[in-house]
């Protein structure tokens, strides 16, 4: 009985010692590999910004702020685009949790008159060849006459955004319908937002007047951040 009271010690004793070692291992990489991924996240975003606004010569990575849509519990990014000073339009970055696999984030922007200047996808785990094809879809020019291309969209015209399939004029991707009303969800989140930074008087989202030419819910220059046919 001794002897295997000792042998339990020494087993307990070890995976102690094992675990411990382990948990610094984890630690240290973690360490090592926190700043380049923060990093790599940092330079996707800023790339995307200047994919999706007109040209600029400010730096609207520094100059974001923070809105927080009406009935909605996160915030969302606003980045602002300016020309000699001049705004001439906001990178918003949107997100949907609608996505057939969750989280879909998506960089959206817009120049100063209401129009849809491009999208850029930040994240998604939709499925390979479905709803993985949010990019190249809403990129293409409609065969049927409905909305596709958003491209230079007048959303002050077209919103909210919904697909053909809900009484609306955009074309979803086949056979990924779920996929396709979730990208939109994140594109309405974005314009519901421009609205307000351009008029926060008369937009339905929540927020106060900053210092600068753009209004937000709180100012901040911290980092935050998550078949599919359905009838």
């Amino acid at each position: 009985m001794a002897k295997l009271s000792s042998t339990l010690r020494n087993m307990l004793l070890s995976l102690t010692g094992i675990c411990i070692i382990v948990s610094g291992i984890l630690a240290l990489v973690n360490k090592v590999t926190k700043a380049p991924i923060e990093e790599a996240q940092v330079k996707a975003k800023v790339e995307a910004i200047s994919a999706v606004t007109p040209k600029f010569d400010n730096n609207p990575f520094a100059e974001k702020i923070r809105v927080l849509p009406e009935g909605e519990t996160d915030s969302l990014t606003v980045y602002p685009a300016k020309m000699k000073g001049q705004l001439v339009g906001f990178a918003i970055e949107s997100y949907t949790q609608r996505g057939f696999s969750g989280l879909i984030s998506v960089m959206v922007g817009f120049d100063a008159s209401g129009k849809l200047v491009d999208f850029s996808v930040l994240q998604h785990a939709e499925s390979p060849g479905l709803g993985s094809l949010i990019p190249e879809w809403f990129h293409e020019k409609s065969e049927t006459g409905g909305i596709r291309d958003m491209r230079g969209l007048d959303m002050k015209a077209s919103a909210p955004l919904s697909v053909s399939k809900d009484g609306g004029k955009v074309d979803a991707i086949t056979a990924a319908t779920i996929s396709s009303r979730a990208f939109l969800d994140a594109v309405n989140r974005a314009w519901s937002v421009f609205k307000y930074v351009q008029d926060p008087e008369g937009s339905k989202v929540s927020g106060n007047k900053s210092s600068d030419s753009v209004s937000s819910a709180t100012v901040s220059t911290a980092e935050s951040a998550n078949s599919e046919t359905k009838s």
